[in-house]
């Protein structure tokens, strides 16, 4: 064997022992990051650090950030990681108006709430009261605070079964045609009892029946852009599609007078 390959175990022995050394070190390091660790972690759950200190809420428009907060329960003297999601979500879902709720904790102590509520898809008017009526067919108490203007109003609907067509009919409208809606009155006949009148928001009058109205009331966009703007009118919707325009009072006035000549 050549000298040059043979290393003596003088040699070694030091550079074992660095080795020895060095891998000592980096274990003597890492228990004691492992214990600082360990400690920071004890040190805040155990301090107000781990206490909530932040809530945000996302999604609601019926209640207020406060209203939720009080209803969830949820202290700025809880620990973050001791909340119960699961309950929380729970008592939020018991507000009628609200459909779902999640909760999500961020380190390190941030409590963030995004809800979901029920689409109101109408108002309805009662005793002089409006009342809400949300996309589960549920009809709240009195309308507090200004009523939507995106929501149409029923006129002269009772609980039954008119009602309940309206309401299926109102959900499965797009939402174009439903914002364009002001009032529906219902307005049964000896032939339809089910007839009901609409007032949109662009001052044209629809007559349709409950029975056929989701349906129909989906082409309204593109009825009236066949229509002149400038001459309001009823649109029936009852059997086919027609159109007729209000009758002038000016005209009318003067016809009578031609006539009398």
């Amino acid at each position: 064997m050549e000298k040059g390959k043979i290393v003596s175990l003088e040699d070694r022995v030091p550079k074992l022992k660095q080795q020895r050394r060095r891998k000592a070190n980096k274990r003597l390091i890492f228990l004691l990051l492992l214990f600082f660790a360990l400690i920071s972690c004890v040190v805040y759950f155990q301090s107000p650090l781990s206490h909530v200190n932040k809530i945000s809420i996302d999604g609601n428009d019926t209640y207020t950030d406060d209203e939720l907060v009080s209803r969830s329960g949820i202290t700025n003297k809880m620990n973050v990681w001791k909340i119960d999601e699961a309950d929380i979500e729970k008592k939020l879902k018991e507000l009628p108006e609200i459909k779902s709720s999640k909760l999500k904790v961020t380190f390190p102590n941030h409590v963030s709430i995004k809800v979901v509520e029920w689409k109101r898809i109408a108002n309805i008017m009662r005793e002089g009261n409006f009342h809400a009526i949300l996309e589960n067919g549920q009809i709240l108490g009195e309308q507090k605070g200004p009523i939507p203007v995106n929501s149409p109003i029923l006129v002269d609907f009772s609980e039954g079964e008119a009602l309940e067509e309206m309401i299926s009919g109102l959900k499965a409208i797009p939402n174009e045609v439903l914002n364009s809606i002001s009032e529906i009155h219902y307005t049964p006949k000896e032939t339809d009892k089910f007839h009901i009148t609409l007032f949109m928001n662009d001052g044209f009058e629809v007559s349709a029946s409950l029975r056929s109205f989701a349906e129909k009331m989906s082409h309204y966009p593109s009825i009236v852009s066949q229509l002149d703007p400038n001459i309001k009118g009823v649109i029936d919707l009852e059997v086919g599609s027609f159109f007729k325009a209000f009758e002038v009072e000016g005209a009318e006035e003067e016809n009578e007078t031609e006539a009398e000549g």
